[in-house]
């Protein structure tokens, strides 16, 4: 077969075509592409351009991954798909979108410089830092592509710890066995200034590196006594624990943390309602901003028509279902706490928007 490859009829290359470039990504919502397949519609995909975008997540314990994957079914709209007068996807035609497990918001930034990510989702203070080059980002430099689609929501400072570990504010953590996440995590980053804020240093604590899902592991088996993560409430490895009565949070509150707001403006101050978590009253703590960041090089009207897709009236009720970090997704919140510039796409979307003067 002149051009194809031996044993391979033209279906077959279509799917390989398809689904190669998903090939070891953790996929949310992959039924969208499955069952445009399985409808019989490879005929209509060929005779269309597909264009895949991933949208770099966290670890799938914490509200990235989850709300990441709801973004990229609201954006996403393959070729075949009902139309949105229909009924169908309103999202960007042609597009499919992926929500990718990652390690984070400083693995995030680096993959989007390196081009291994179109999109991802970031921390504020991470956002910032990574743009200007600075903190753990100024020995490599700036990474002067990222720009923003959106603020999204606000995350928590969360200090976890077994309900029997003795721990009741940040001071109690010394001596004691902490995960303070991986290295490239924006949560590592929030405790160590935590602990800084505090008096304390990471050699204060005898300190472990674990992700959300396999901290929450290790607490549970007590093999650690605590840890930090940061993440929009409620975080579904805290709340397991929490319906498990097997912890406590740790207010971030008091002196220290003034000089902490004062240090890092990125930080806000935050209050976790009495039963945001099972059997756990009402907690001071900090937050950041999630920020949904994007490659400079995404052409304008992609970026254009992926940020008029994530404020459609049909996306908000996939926000208002699908996760309840949803709700605080709005469109009067998309440019609060920016620390990179907007993307020419989404800046042009605020601007007819009426967000952007």
């Amino acid at each position: 077969m002149p051009g194809g490859m031996p044993g391979l009829d033209e279906e077959a290359l279509m799917l390989r075509r398809i689904l190669g470039p998903l090939k070891g990504l953790r996929v949310f919502r992959f039924s969208v592409l499955a069952g445009l397949l399985l409808a019989g519609t490879v005929a209509a995909v060929a005779a269309q351009d597909i264009r895949f975008f991933r949208v770099g997540t966290g670890s799938t314990a914490g509200t990235y991954f989850p709300v990441g994957g709801i973004i990229a079914s609201a954006i996403s709209s393959p070729p075949g798909s009902r139309s949105c007068e229909r009924g169908g996807s309103c999202g960007v035609p042609g597009l499919v979108a992926v929500a990718q497990s990652t390690r984070g918001s400083v693995d995030n930034v680096r993959q989007m410089r390196d081009g291994s990510l179109e999109s991802g989702f970031s921390q504020s203070d991470v956002a910032f830092w990574a743009f200007n080059g600075q903190e753990i980002f100024k020995q490599e430099g700036a990474i002067a592509n990222l720009r923003a689609i959106a603020n999204l929501y606000p995350e928590t400072i969360h200090l976890v710890v077994r309900f029997d570990a003795g721990i009741k504010t940040v001071a109690d953590v010394k001596g004691k066995r902490i995960s303070l996440d991986r290295k490239g995590s924006g949560t590592r980053l929030n405790a160590l200034l935590v602990l800084q804020a505090f008096g304390l240093t990471e050699a204060d604590v005898e300190g472990v590196a674990l992700a959300s899902g396999s901290a929450a592991d290790a607490l549970r088996e007590a093999e650690i006594d605590g840890f930090f993560f940061t993440a929009g409430t409620p975080a579904a490895a805290v709340q397991e624990l929490a319906e498990e009565a097997l912890i406590d949070l740790v207010p971030i509150d008091g002196g220290a943390t003034e000089g902490l707001l004062a240090g890092s403006p990125f930080f806000a101050r935050q209050v976790l309602a009495s039963g945001t978590y099972p059997g756990i009253g009402e907690r001071e703590t900090v937050s950041v901003g999630a920020q949904w960041l994007v490659a400079e090089s995404v052409p304008e009207e992609i970026v254009y028509e992926i940020t008029r897709s994530l404020w459609h009236p049909s996306t908000r009720q996939l926000l208002d279902k699908g996760h309840p970090k949803g709700a605080q997704i709005v469109l009067e919140n998309a440019l609060e706490g920016l620390g990179v510039p907007l993307h020419p796409g989404a800046e042009r979307y605020y601007r007819e928007a009426g967000v952007l003067e």
